[in-house]
């Protein structure tokens, strides 16, 4: 899965993509950049020029995201078919088309199609390169994976992780369910209004399901701040914690800010405390606090958890103590891989213990700041036993944990939940 390229004919650093004229191009454009740059999915198609056609716009990030969830595996049916490796934009052109063949397009349209798109955006010479490696690269995707590591397109060291702590089932399971497109939800949050007809109920309660073609009303609404963009996973810790009226809450690693709104729609009054590390996630926390009721005290703090005990939270004449403290700590995401598609190709197998030892180090400072009958909860957005329930282990088995006791706990799978992945541990302050 190599991706290493000469540099010479990409887009400079720090410039805006310049979409082509319709969706398909365009995720040709952004694949070219993702092989050579290595950039967050989410940071390329931030920038996407807003000029692009709503419908043209979402065909370029199905293909985009398709190309990066099916990754090892079209790059394995391009290994060899090429005397020399193409430019990065020819080998982009054909990682396209080999999604759409893995989608279940036909063969001979597919390649008919990627020839005619090479001969716009690259070179006659290249579109008749494309036409002879397209058609070979067609043969071996219609051959099974041999591992479910190549059948489904996730590192073989996290399959085997997977299969060793859930089994063979629900790891099938779990892998089909990350290379699926995730449906979009919403909170509503205008609770004097009537849900318009094109959000559909979901079991979750105040969750609904936003039906396709109507972006710009969910656009309005949440402009408004009557909906927020949110998987209903993330209630979890929020429903564990039980932020109340009248009381100090602490989101003690806020940003985005999703949980943050959450939590001060529950309260509605009291005083509420975001902190996160400066960073650019902060502007987003700032907005999504401006949402909050006009009725909540709102804070939003930038410092870092680890060194921000009761004198940093003195200094600027906020609480020393909360009656409630919500860690959701930094993790490796393996329970969100439907939505972060690029996670499992960034994620190296010693990443998981390193989270675990600052989840642990981030834990032991957030209990310094619980007041005496408090509550705090700990959670994660992985699947992973060693950054859940193997962090409250080592928490329990440390002095501190001595003042606490595990209330309650919640470990969410995409498989049998229906939603993305979270572990959530409420521990109660003696």
């Amino acid at each position: 899965m190599k991706r290493d390229v000469k540099p010479g004919f990409l887009v400079p650093p720090n410039r805006p993509l310049r979409p082509a004229a319709h969706g398909w191009a365009t995720a040709v454009l952004l694949t070219e950049r993702w092989l050579a740059r290595n950039e967050r999915v989410d940071s390329l198609l931030e920038g996407l020029m807003p000029g692009l056609p709503a419908q043209e716009r979402a065909r370029a990030q199905h293909l985009f995201y398709g190309v990066v969830r099916w990754f090892s595996r079209l790059d394995s049916a391009l290994t060899g078919l090429m005397g020399r490796a193409p430019r990065t934009k020819v080998r982009a052109l054909l990682l396209v088309a080999g999604f759409e063949i893995i989608e279940g397009g036909t063969a001979a349209q597919v390649v008919h199609h990627a020839v005619g798109q090479a001969k716009t955006l690259a070179s006659d010479k290249e579109a008749g390169l494309v036409n002879a490696v397209a058609r070979k690269m067609a043969a071996r995707l219609a051959e099974p994976g041999v591992t479910l590591a190549e059948e489904f397109a996730h590192p073989a060291w996290l399959v085997a992780r997977w299969l060793r702590q859930f089994g063979p089932d629900p790891t099938r399971r779990l892998l089909a369910w990350n290379q699926q497109p995730a449906p979009v939800y919403a909170r509503w949050r205008a609770a004097a209004l009537p849900v318009p007809e094109f959000l559909a109920p979901t079991r979750w309660n105040g969750f609904y399901e936003i039906q396709a073609g109507h972006w710009d009303e969910v656009r309005q609404l949440a402009e408004a701040g009557s909906l927020y963009l949110q998987d209903p996973s993330t209630r979890l810790c929020v429903e564990l914690l039980v932020p109340r009226p009248k009381e100090t809450v602490l989101d003690a690693c806020a940003a985005p800010g999703g949980k943050s709104l959450l939590i001060a729609d529950a309260m509605q009054t009291g005083r509420l405390v975001a902190l996160d590390e400066e960073g650019p996630r902060l502007a987003r926390l700032r907005e999504n606090l401006n949402r909050a009721p006009p009725t909540l005290t709102v804070a939003l703090m930038p410092g870092d958890l680890q060194v921000s005990g009761p004198p940093f939270f003195k200094a600027f004449n906020l609480p020393e103590i909360y009656d409630a403290v919500l860690l959701d700590a930094p993790c490796s995401n393996t329970g969100v891989m439907r939505h972060r598609i690029d996670v499992k190709w960034r994620l190296q197998e010693g990443d998981i213990a390193q989270h675990a030892r600052q989840q642990l180090a981030l834990l032991h400072a957030a209990t310094r700041l619980v007041a005496d009958g408090g509550r705090l909860v700990y959670s994660t957005c992985s699947l992973e036993a060693e950054e859940n329930e193997g962090v409250i282990r080592a928490f329990f088995a440390s002095r501190a944990g001595g003042a606490f006791r595990l209330e309650r706990q919640i470990l969410a799978t995409p498989w049998a939940d229906g939603h993305d992945g979270a572990g959530a541990f409420l521990l109660q302050k003696r």
